[in-house]
């Protein structure tokens, strides 16, 4: 079914189309008989606040925000693939919402907002969450996850889910990321033979491309960062606990968080604060718990920058000269609104504890994914080794252009009580937490700071990815928190910077990351080129 066709049936409804009115129908027209290229869209660079002024001063309904951007995506999305299905429940929530909006009862700032999640977050409705595998195809979940619940209790209208690096990226060491079996290749707004990166790459295409306010992704090493710079966004990779775990397609329990990606540090924050509460039947941490906060904009400041200490982990540089002159630009910003800039930190073991975590993560692969799948009745695998079963008997669908050896790897492991595991689960959690407290401590740190991302490269079927740098492991292994935000362009490609430091520190990392934002204003609506030439 096409996209519009399914928009034009749901309105059909009569409920929904009831709260549209005569204006939101006009507006739909106009998007769909004005735009002739996918960069020229009225709605480009809106915010959570602007969509709130404009429902509050009623020139605009929840309703007719859902239309728009249903509009927005039937026509970009063909070039993309970002979107893996869309809510035939959105225009009913967004009508109720109108419905509390108009007898005065507001759930908070996402009241009406309409937001896309990636397809490995369990929804408890008539949409599917498979992780882009065929194997996960059926019924849907048998209920929300836990910060999909949150979602709803807050008001936000779920506008569909995004396509992904199939199982989260976690398949194949040849992957191309952005590419599942469900939903094939993923697309960079930006350039569109170039990787959206991953493994959330529908949550980043996405909300780059503007065809929803603010997305969900989830990462285990990279997944929320990489995804975010190389599409031009802030991302949030929170503190292991900050958001619950549960209803999520598990990698690795010891890693694994969702977080938000949006276009500026304000709606990501906003969106952070409102799913962010510690759930006691989620899986251990092993950090000690900290604060957590419902607002985190009230730390948001524009002298953020001035006075704080920032150490610059230089041994997360060199992978690409231009992406270091990027960052070397950032630093001089900083410099010039009063930042203090301790230079040329490395953190040594992080060979050690990288390779520490390799055996973490495919021993809580196989437990946790066979945890998670006994929790879905309907699936027609309910074990690693089936999938892996299934996947051998449907090769020429689920892997006509990579293998599965990693799951293979995984389903050869011993078990969450081998010693060999125990002994990397220390290691890796115990030195990476170690070292950047370490540094932190020495040198009276606020915040670390490292490029996210090299400029996307070519999307590459037959080979995978051509990844060459990054610095996502650092937060990742430690489960410490990690903001990225857009930095700059290499020939037009956008590049992030991180912020990360200690466990529960996101007040200070944010309000460094909003005055750097503040201070650089470099994110941009994406041109669609076809190409760089």
């Amino acid at each position: 079914m096409k996209r519009r066709y399914f928009m034009k049936s749901a309105l059909a409804g009569g409920s929904a189309m009831s709260m549209v009115g005569l204006t939101a129908c006009q507006i739909s027209e106009k998007a769909d008989n004005t735009e002739t290229k996918p960069a020229d869209f009225d709605w480009n660079e809106i915010t959570i606040g602007q969509l709130q002024q404009k429902m509050d001063a009623g020139e605009l309904t929840a309703v007719s925000i859902c239309q728009i951007y249903f509009e927005r995506i039937d026509f970009v999305d063909p070039m993309l693939n970002s979107v893996m299905e869309l809510n035939p429940d959105a225009l009913e929530i967004a009508a109720q919402l109108d419905r509390e909006r108009q007898e005065g009862k507001l759930r908070g700032p996402l009241h009406g907002i309409p937001i896309l999640i990636k397809d490995n977050i369990d929804t408890g409705d008539q949409m599917m969450t498979t992780a882009g595998s065929l194997a996960l195809l059926g019924q849907p979940a048998p209920d929300d996850a836990f910060i999909v619940n949150k979602l709803r209790e807050a008001g936000a209208v779920l506008l569909g889910k995004t396509n992904l690096s199939e199982w989260a990226n976690i398949r194949s060491t040849r992957s191309s990321s952005g590419w599942s079996a469900r939903g094939g290749q993923v697309h960079n707004p930006f350039c569109l033979d170039r990787s959206p990166c991953g493994s959330s790459s529908g949550t980043g295409a996405a909300v780059s491309a503007n065809l929803c306010a603010i997305g969900i992704g989830t990462e285990t090493d990279g997944s929320i960062v990489c995804p975010s710079g190389i599409n031009g966004l802030v991302g949030i990779k929170p503190t292991l606990g900050l958001w619950s775990r549960d209803g999520i397609i598990p990698i690795a329990h010891s890693q694994d968080t969702a977080g938000p990606m949006a276009r500026t540090v304000t709606d990501a924050a906003i969106l952070l604060g409102a799913l962010a509460e510690f759930d006691t039947k989620d899986a251990p941490a092993n950090l000690p718990i900290g604060t957590i906060h419902s607002d985190y904009t009230q730390f948001l400041s524009d002298s953020g920058l001035k006075g704080a200490r920032i150490g610059v982990a230089s041994n997360f540089f060199g992978f690409h000269s231009e992406v270091d002159k990027v960052i070397r630009r950032a630093i001089e910003d900083m410099k010039d609104a009063g930042a203090e800039i301790i230079g040329d930190l490395k953190l040594e073991g992080r060979s050690e504890w990288g390779k520490a975590e390799w055996t973490v993560l495919i021993t809580e692969l196989k437990a946790d994914l066979n945890s998670y799948l006994a929790t879905r009745s309907d699936l027609k695998v309910k074990t690693l080794a089936e999938l892996i079963e299934f996947n051998k008997a449907n090769a020429d669908t689920e892997m006509p252009w990579f293998g599965q050896e990693i799951f293979e790897e995984a389903d050869k492991t011993d078990g969450l009580e081998d010693p060999s595991y125990l002994d990397a689960l220390k290691i890796s959690k115990s030195k990476s937490r170690e070292e950047i407290d370490k540094l932190m401590d020495e040198h009276r740190l606020d915040a670390l700071i490292a490029p996210t991302n090299s400029p996307g490269w070519p999307i590459d079927l037959v080979n995978g990815d051509h990844f060459i740098g990054g610095s996502s492991d650092a937060a990742a292994v430690s489960g410490y928190p990690n903001i990225t935000v857009p930095a700059g362009y290499v020939h037009g490609l956008p590049v992030g910077i991180s912020f990360f430091g200690r466990a529960w520190s996101e007040p200070v990392l944010l309000k460094i990351a909003y005055a750097y934002e503040q201070l650089t204003k470099h994110r941009k609506a994406p041109e669609f080129m076809k190409t760089i030439s």
